[in-house]
């Protein structure tokens, strides 16, 4: 409880910074949409590739499920075609370009490169921060390479990619926001037109029609965008290191979350009217021994499966430490999938 109070005044602190910062969004605004229209008309290049890139990204800072994207996109293509996934691997403690292996830990490539390294047989892996020379170190690792995954690089333009998905989470468009500093877009929503597909994520099951058409008309989609919605699907099962547990028989546990937006997933579990204490931390945080010691004071902890990977190698852990499984749907699966292979084609 006390680590909640914390973690409210310091999200009031920086509302009220944002507010006074509002002065400088007309300067990121310009900076941004400068930048992107030397890129539109030609005054700054990208690099094309032989090998179809597919670009998963968004408009906004964090939390619109683009590794649980990626997975899908993986699991969607993996039976026709080899793939490999770049991303910057935001919070590592490495330098430049770090292919996964067997080795490799969440330090060396951050903790969601290390999630899909682990989770997909077949594929290859790497982290860079410039995108052009990480899709040079992959394919001289790789020729054989058919597809790359681009995580998080929508606005990453020296890379023409074959196909861009835009990510917008349904609690959160990116319609109705600003850019930084006052609001979480990083650049302007005129960017959304490069986009291919334009996918709202995080969508509730009931979501109606009439939601859907009222989305599509404030996206207002080009002749050449289609919007997909998605939905995440929680585990019934808590997975920890040597059972698992039936979400539904889970009582008195502490949830721990460093992730973008966990507010989806507590909703959840209060759904299924778990009671239960949440210490919240910011997105890709670097447990440190005093978070392990307090942790390590609690009974049963469950967990994201992306904080699950930076939490196991704490031997005080082991015995209750859980992570609960998640994964996409869409709405429309086949129009998707066929329009993804059509790219790749």
């Amino acid at each position: 409880m006390f680590v909640s109070k914390i973690k409210y005044y310091t999200f009031v602190q920086v509302k009220l910074l944002r507010k006074i910062l509002f002065p400088l969004v007309p300067v990121y605004y310009s900076v941004t949409w400068l930048r992107n229209y030397l890129y539109d008309k030609g005054l700054k290049s990208s690099k094309h590739y032989d090998v179809p890139v597919i670009c998963v990204g968004n408009l906004s800072t964090g939390g619109s499920g683009k590794s649980p994207m990626i997975e899908y996109l993986i699991a969607t293509l993996q039976e026709h075609y080899t793939i490999a996934v770049l991303s910057r691997g935001y919070k590592r403690l490495t330098t430049g370009f770090v292919l996964a292996n067997e080795n490799s830990t969440p330090q060396d490539i951050g903790d969601e490169p290390y999630q899909i390294f682990k989770k997909f047989e077949g594929i290859t892996v790497a982290v860079d921060g410039n995108r052009q020379e990480g899709i040079e170190g992959l394919l001289e690792h790789n020729p054989s390479i058919d597809i790359i995954l681009l995580d998080d690089a929508f606005q990453h333009r020296k890379v023409s990619a074959k196909l861009n998905i835009l990510l917008t989470p349904y609690y959160d468009m990116y319609y109705n926001d600003m850019v930084l500093p006052t609001g979480n877009l990083r650049e302007p929503r005129a960017g959304a037109k490069r986009a291919d597909l334009i996918i709202v994520t995080k969508c509730p099951p009931n979501i109606t029609e009439t939601e859907k058409q009222s989305i599509i008309a404030n996206i207002a989609p080009k002749p050449h965008q289609s919007v997909f919605y998605s939905f995440i699907n929680y585990d019934e099962r808590a997975i920890g290191f040597n059972e698992t547990i039936n979400l539904k028989v889970l009582s008195d546990f502490t949830l721990v979350t460093g992730i973008a937006n966990p507010v989806p997933l507590v909703q959840y579990l209060k759904g299924l009217g778990l009671t239960f204490e949440h210490l919240v931390y910011g997105d890709h945080h670097h447990f440190t021994m005093k978070d392990i010691q307090l942790l390590s004071t609690k009974g049963k902890l469950l967990t994201t499966e992306k904080d699950y990977v930076r939490l196991k190698d704490f031997e005080v852990l082991e015995a209750r430490l859980y992570y609960l499984p998640i994964s996409v749907s869409i709405d429309q699966s086949e129009n998707f999938k066929t329009k993804v292979l059509e790219y790749c084609k």
